[in-house]
């Protein structure tokens, strides 16, 4: 996942109580918005300020005031006029379109937001968002309202499509993150750095795509490039990214989405000549080229150099609730360049959107951050506590929190200060104690429908954990005596055995208040096969234990006074994970020289460093551009669960819409996925998805359609992938691929 990335990536999460027919809920209502925003009526020179409205979770959450002075997610927000920044805000704002020529003749497009109001003699840093979003329709009204905010205090923001998607020239990229991409963004770098109004100094910032795309450039150290600022974004591809969650196999709305807007051209005229469609609607589709490369290996690392790599300052704020959270302290650890970062209870979005809240402005924050790297401003950002993390306390499981409870801490670096491993031992009665056990051995029956209640990436709010525990292997603490603070990334060592030759291990730590409800606290998976390597897999010998290691993904909690510790153990997490292909059953080791046992990094209850002071977020009632409209939203979507007890087969489908009306036109998105799989076969599993643009004109009507049909045996995996374009409602092109792909220890 911008997923990325999203294109921003974002979670999903089921119930599923076990034995129901069909059960129909809706998913965390405070997710991503599918908003799709246009194109600024006038061209060039239209000069307002703007607002945050990102489709889908490519980008985050939708922002911008409601008429009561709240924000989207309804909470508390300041009106311009109580901006009291150490940078006030001084420029109006205005935007010009423009072209960047690349050295192969390639023109990439670019929207320039401009100050208004500048000296003759000013010249102000560039910043840099670099994406595929198509920043001329989907994301016109989200970026007018996050960049203007730096451009009023003095800044320029360029946001540019990335070759061969928006309105950039050339062909749909092959991949995400290639080298086409980052050897462009060299050369926009070097553009911005030398135009009549730039200091010579450019940032780069983003979330998802935007946010790894900042760090993939700032390892290439281009001259001109002084500090990024990256949001939800990990420079691990293969292990946190949305294709392979954990090293396992992941299939969601992301790829449906990219592979039908990887199709589109420009906006807003949409052409439909033969050139414009070769380079977009016929290159092949990128999950397809994921499927291809299910290990570990150079296909993954080439985008992305070692941390030691990155040299260039670097401030980064993740997401107690995002699914790349694990890069923040791990740069913070390692990265000799000065890091700065933020962590709050948030899921794939910008934190004064924040889904769930609390809210917090951030852009203040960047802008100190900016001044002192691109305009050598001595403002003392350096000094400051290098972390912001936020302490979750105890809530009980809901879809609908609008806001986690909890306080805000300081902490110098990573680890923080404090910090100590306590370890509870898995015991033959279901405990979890500080005693090493007794030599025993607990067997669990592999049913590859569990572990809905997990969520659909690890992150999102979820529902209560004990149907998903009812078909794991349990242990719970003892009541807590007192309040136990957890933060960072807790461990299990597990002395585990399958008799298959391919099985995922999952670890679930949770907390079960004294009337038993338990809310899930961290998680992760390993896939048993990638042991001691994830590009050199290899099969399990059935029955011998192994020692496996399962690094929890990035938690902060406080578990209070007479709850329990619990950790669940299981082999399936559908449809999060792709299930394993072989009937089977696998086993705990719990006693030996090595016993299994959760490993918890403990923290004192209260840092020695004062707590930071965010301010609430800061809406102008000017932040939106005229003549644009939009409605419903893609992501989350609404699911159903259906469970069939006599054929012990479950169905989970998804379907998400948005519309948005631009003064041009009109479009209208809809995608769905259907996720099936049976326990008794679990090799034989599948997702059905499809996919539908409507962009209507004056003069005439586009659809664009994909349908996409993944389904799996013991051995191989079966991908078919078809693109449609109707004009008027007349089919004017297809293109399928067809393709039979071996499964690679998944």
């Amino acid at each position: 996942m911008e997923v990325k990335k999203q294109p921003c990536r974002e979670g999903i999460v089921i119930h599923s109580p076990a034995k129901v027919v069909l059960i129909a809920l809706r998913v965390l209502v405070a997710g991503l918005a599918g908003t799709t925003m246009g194109w600024a009526p006038g061209g060039d020179n239209f000069i307002r300020p703007l607002t945050p409205a990102l489709r889908s979770r490519a980008y985050g959450r939708r922002a911008g005031p409601s008429p009561d002075g709240r924000g989207e997610n309804g909470q508390k927000v300041l009106p311009a006029e109580a901006d009291d920044s150490a940078t006030p805000p001084l420029y109006a704002v205005r935007i010009a379109r423009a072209w960047i020529p690349m050295k192969d003749g390639v023109r990439l497009a670019v929207n320039l937001f401009l100050p208004v109001g500048a000296k003759p003699e000013e010249t102000f840093p560039a910043l840099l968002e670099y994406l595929p979003y198509r920043k001329d329709d989907w994301s016109k009204q989200r970026d007018y309202g996050l960049h203007s905010y730096f451009v009023r205090r003095g800044y320029v923001a360029a946001r540019v499509d990335i070759r061969g998607t928006g309105a950039s020239e050339g062909q749909t990229p092959e991949r995400e993150y290639s080298e086409q991409e980052q050897l462009d963004g060299l050369e926009v770098i070097a553009w911005l750095a030398r135009q009549p109004w730039s200091n010579g100094n450019v940032g780069m910032l983003g979330i998802s795509w935007g946010g790894f795309n900042s760090i993939q450039l700032a390892m290439r150290h281009p001259p001109a490039l002084k500090a990024i600022l990256a949001v939800d974004a990990t420079e691990q591809l293969f292990h946190d990214d949305i294709h392979y969650i954990d090293g396992m196999m992941h299939a969601d709305e992301f790829e449906l989405a990219m592979d039908l807007s990887s199709a589109l051209t420009r906006a807003p005229d949409f052409p439909v000549d033969e050139q414009s469609l070769a380079a977009r609607f016929d290159r092949p589709p990128w999950f397809l080229l994921y499927l291809r490369h299910q290990r570990d290996g150079e296909f993954w690392k080439i985008p992305v150099g070692a941390l030691d790599a990155l040299r260039i300052p670097a401030f980064l704020i993740g997401g107690l609730f995002d699914g790349y959270r694990d890069s923040v302290p791990r740069m913070l650890e390692r990265v000799k360049a000065p890091v700065k970062a933020i962590i709050g209870p948030w899921n794939h979005t910008f934190p004064h959107d924040a889904a769930p809240g609390p809210a917090v402005e951030w852009r203040d924050q960047a802008v100190r951050w900016w001044d002192h790297w691109l305009k050598n401003r001595e403002n003392g950002v350096l000094n400051e506590p290098r972390l912001a993390v936020y302490m979750r306390h105890w809530y009980p499981p809901d879809l609908n929190l609008a806001e986690i409870p909890g306080e805000w801490r300081c902490e110098n670096g990573w680890p923080p200060a404090g910090l100590h491993e306590e370890t509870l031992y898995l015991q033959s009665d279901h405990r979890l104690t500080r005693k090493a056990p007794t030599s025993s051995v607990h067997h669990l029956k592999y049913i590859s429908s569990v572990g809905v209640e997990a969520g659909f990436w690890w992150g999102d709010l979820t529902p209560d954990q004990r149907p998903v525990d009812a078909f794991s292997l349990a242990y719970d603490s003892a009541p807590l005596s007192e309040e136990t603070a957890v933060l960072g990334r807790p461990r299990a060592i597990l002395q585990a055995s399958a008799t298959a030759p391919v099985a995922n291990w999952f670890v679930r730590l949770s907390d079960v208040a004294p009337d038993g409800t338990t809310t899930l606290v961290a998680g992760a998976g390993l896939n048993g096969t990638q042991r001691d390597s994830p590009s050199d897999p290899r099969d399990l010998d059935p029955g011998r234990f192994y020692p496996l290691e399962v690094d929890l993904h990035f938690t902060s909690w406080v578990f209070p006074r007479g709850h329990r510790v619990r950790v669940g153990v299981s082999n399936a997490l559908w449809p999060m994970i792709w299930p394993t292909p072989y009937a089977m059953t696998t086993a705990l080791q719990l006693g030996g020289r090595e016993p299994s046992r959760l490993v918890l990094p403990v923290v004192p209850l209260k840092s020695l460093l004062p707590a930071p002071s965010f301010r609430p977020p800061v809406v102008r009632p000017d932040d939106s551009l005229p003549g644009l409209h939009s409605s419903g939203e893609t992501w989350p979507g609404h699911w159903t669960v259906e469970r069939d007890e006599a054929r012990q087969a479950t169905r989970v489908e998804w379907r998400g819409d948005d519309a948005s009306e631009f003064p041009w036109g009109k479009e209208k998105d809809h995608e769905q996925l259907t996720y099936e799989v049976a326990d008794a076969r679990s090799d034989i599993s599948s997702v059905h998805g499809e996919a539908e643009t409507d962009v209507d004109l004056p003069d005439r009507a586009l659809v664009w359609r994909t349908q996409l049909d993944l389904s799996s045996d013991k051995t191989h995996f079966f991908y078919r992938y078809t693109r449609e374009l109707l004009l008027n409602g007349e089919l004017i092109r297809q293109k399928s691929w067809d393709e039979t792909i071996p499964r690679d220890h998944h």
